[in-house]
């Protein structure tokens, strides 16, 4: 599916949700009506409508024979509406007021399904992301609400599907914590990256990534001159991990390679003044960074993702547009304000 026709999609939905007009629900629906009614639009996957008429049931009868089931199909009705926070919050209201309830179990369970689909929205259903670089928050959630519920709820229905997704989790929050350290890696904060990896080791063993793990210790080590630490790490990684990618022929090969040389001024300033070539005027190394990024990421971009032109060849994407105008020893001196 190409982009052009995404974005029609999402446009489409947009405008359908701005000129919907709220349901008026009838006041003199009884308890029983109103839930037959919500429990339709359920089946008929009309969410929105669902959770109107599961509130007004809460609202008009708190106190009667479907109110507790009410609050508990409003956060499977919210969840299925795409609403992560009103899901979690109405889940986090029912563990509070029904603690003891005995579907209670079933509250953790969809507040830890809502935060492990947090993330995955349109561009992750569609495009190729690697979820293991982007932000942990919702994925470090979602791991706590499952395992809260399998610690109190160990026989829970619930519970099986819970700990594979746990497994899941676990396996992504250690390879991002691989990419943060690698990330250290290229900027040269070795003791950064050193602890990163000794994270990985000490708290998420049987995963993956502890290999990965192991070799940034032995190469941010090497990198550091501490050689009886580096030599510890590289015989534990070819102990436990022979056939790491970063082990040829029994030896270690590491990513980077070896680092610039930068000046005392560098490092004393911690790089605000660096010894490299001054930059254009208007220009920024944030700004290069940016470009460069973009360009990684142009790329890395699948062709067929690409949208056509007439002749169905794909249009490459502009890239960010650079500064052009040179600033004046005046917008120097008021740090841009009057530009």
């Amino acid at each position: 599916m190409q982009v052009k026709h995404l974005l029609l999609i999402a446009i489409l939905g947009l405008t359908a949700a701005c000129s919907s007009t709220k349901e008026v629900i009838d006041e003199n629906l009884s308890e029983a009506e109103l839930y037959q009614q919500a429990q339709a639009d359920l089946d008929n996957h009309s969410y929105t409508s669902a959770v109107g008429k599961l509130k007004a049931l809460e609202s008009r009868y708190p106190f009667g024979r479907y109110a507790d089931q009410a609050q508990l199909e409003l956060i499977y009705a919210n969840y299925k509406n795409a609403e992560p926070e009103a899901a979690k919050s109405a889940a986090e209201r029912f563990i509070r007021l029904h603690p003891q309830h005995p579907n209670v179990d079933y509250a953790y369970y969809l507040k830890g399904l809502t935060s492990f689909d947090q993330d995955q929205g349109l561009l992750a259903r569609f495009l190729p992301l690697d979820m293991t670089k982007r932000d942990p928050g919702a994925a470090r959630d979602s791991y706590n609400e499952f395992a809260q519920l399998t610690s109190r709820f160990p026989n829970s229905r619930y519970s099986p599907d819970a700990k594979q997704r746990m497994i899941y989790l676990r396996n992504l929050l250690a390879a991002y914590e691989i990419h943060v350290a690698d990330y250290y890696m290229t900027r040269q904060a070795y003791v950064a990256a050193a602890n990163r990896g000794r994270y990985v080791v000490e708290n998420f063993q049987e995963t993956p990534s502890v290999g990965d793990g192991l070799a940034v210790m032995t190469e941010a080590y090497r990198h550091l001159h501490l050689d009886e630490l580096a030599n510890t790490s590289l015989e534990a990684l070819k102990l436990n991990y022979p056939d790491h990618p970063s082990l040829v022929d029994g030896e270690f090969a590491p990513k980077q390679g070896e680092a610039y040389n930068r000046s005392w001024l560098s490092k004393a300033t911690l790089g605000l003044i660096e010894s490299d070539a001054p930059l254009p005027p208007g220009e920024t190394r944030a700004n290069q960074d940016v470009i460069r990024q973009f360009e990684d990421a142009r790329a890395d971009m699948p062709r067929e993702l690409l949208p056509k032109d007439e002749d169905g060849n794909p249009i490459e994407p502009e890239g960010p547009k650079e500064a052009q105008n040179s600033r004046s020893w005046f917008s120097y001196m008021t740090f841009g304000l009057f530009d």
